[in-house]
């Protein structure tokens, strides 16, 4: 299999006849990064983030795109002038489990990019062996735990060492996301109502990663 950074860039069209080119990101698309996220509105930053930044440092940037698209995956979706506007990434937590995450700027949000990325993520994370990504749902939020309850009564949950619940929620097969928990977990995600990839997350992941590398 060729290696993701090495894969050539693929042109998706969205129901609008919009064109954009989707790729792996690499070292190189930091100050792309940066820029996409000061296009996000405040509350999309809140949203995404779980605070109220305003800027990513150089260590966030580095993690953010230093990747090594095994254990920790992203594609980026830009626009004709060359921006970013949205990215989907899965980062391996244990086994063939994996956080999961899209964030699509504001301009960009219902016109079908958080979909299509999904799609392509998806399928990258079942090329490196990862069955199920990973949905947090806040111990307080009975709406997000009633709504799952009755849309995946069988859906496998786990208790995190903070309390909350986690959905492990199988990848549907190549073509089978329509329909499927993944897609209706991504309308909740874009909703509110559950949080996949919460930010403090990729922050204990950036620390751990930080910590560990060679020369510290």
């Amino acid at each position: 299999m060729i290696p993701a950074s090495d894969e050539d860039p693929e042109t998706l069209r969205l129901r609008d006849d919009a064109e954009l080119v989707v790729r792996p990101i690499g070292p190189g698309d930091k100050e792309a990064i940066r820029a996409a996220f000061h296009r996000m509105s405040p509350e999309s930053r809140y949203r995404r983030f779980f605070s109220p930044l305003t800027e990513l440092s150089d260590r966030d940037l580095a993690y953010l795109t230093d990747i090594d698209h095994h254990e920790h995956e992203a594609l980026a979706a830009f626009d004709a002038d060359g921006g970013i506007v949205g990215v989907a990434r899965f980062v391996r937590t244990e086994g063939t489990h994996s956080e999961a995450s899209i964030v699509v700027i504001d301009e960009w949000q219902h016109r079908g990019v958080g979909t299509r990325l999904l799609d392509r993520i998806a399928e990258r994370a079942r090329e490196e062996g990862v069955t199920h990504f990973v949905a947090l749902v806040l111990v307080d939020n009975r709406d997000a735990l009633e709504l799952f309850g009755s849309l995946a009564p069988d859906a496998t949950r786990e208790r995190t060492r903070d309390g909350h619940l986690e959905l492990l929620i199988e990848l549907p097969e190549p073509g089978g996301l329509e329909g499927s928990l993944l897609a209706r977990a991504l309308r909740e995600a874009a909703r509110g109502v559950i949080t996949m990839n919460p930010w403090r997350v990729l922050v204990d992941t950036i620390r751990r990663t930080w910590h560990n590398r060679p020369g510290r």
